[in-house]
């Protein structure tokens, strides 16, 4: 877990440039709201401490290089509870729902960078309070720290029926331990 989002090819866009323009590489991030600048592992232990979950934001081809399952169980443990980016990877895409953590992707021109986001926001994720549905519009609204807010719809891409119960359940292997308890008889059900 510790690990995870740890490539030094990793260019977080909320660390400032460097003197020649380039981009921070590796798995630091900043704290919010202490502004703190740590390893990505020690912030999301922080937010885990606190309560807080986490969103993760990024680009095209998200998980590129990462379509083991271990990549999306590391950013379930690291406490990110939802994935906003351009486009996914396919399988990775696909380990993320097995985990239970909502995929979602951009619609229409918007991104990080047109959306202004400096990962000092927080995140509202709406509409998936009563169940989730396949490829639905999801409004997400961002909260930012001059107190305006942007509201704009991103797709859900959890693509089957059969991934939205995976989800559902918080991910496959919640999954499977109930299908596997609830044909068992009363006597196994007790013992569990």
């Amino acid at each position: 877990m510790r690990g995870t989002f740890g490539n030094v090819r990793i260019k977080n866009l909320m660390l400032p440039t460097k003197a020649d323009g380039s981009r921070t590489e590796g798995g630091l991030t900043y704290h919010q709201p202490s502004g703190e600048q740590m390893p990505i592992y020690e912030a999301a232990m922080k937010y885990i401490a606190e309560g807080v979950p986490s969103v993760v934001f990024g680009g095209e081809e998200y998980g590129t290089g990462s379509s083991r399952d271990w990549a999306a169980k590391g950013t379930l443990l690291l406490g990110a509870r939802a994935v906003i980016v351009k486009s996914f990877e396919r399988i990775h895409r696909a380990n993320l729902v097995m985990m239970g953590v909502l995929p979602l992707q951009f619609m229409r021109n918007d991104s990080v960078a047109s959306l202004g986001i400096k990962g000092d926001e927080t995140v509202d994720i709406l509409g998936i309070e009563n169940g989730v549905h396949p490829r639905q519009e999801v409004p997400i609204v961002i909260h930012r720290k001059d107190g305006t807010t942007t509201e704009i719809k991103v797709l859900l891409r959890i693509d089957t029926p059969i991934e939205v119960d995976y989800y559902q359940h918080g991910g496959i292997l919640p999954f499977v331990l109930r299908e596997i308890l609830g044909r068992a008889g009363p006597s196994v059900r007790a013992a569990a």
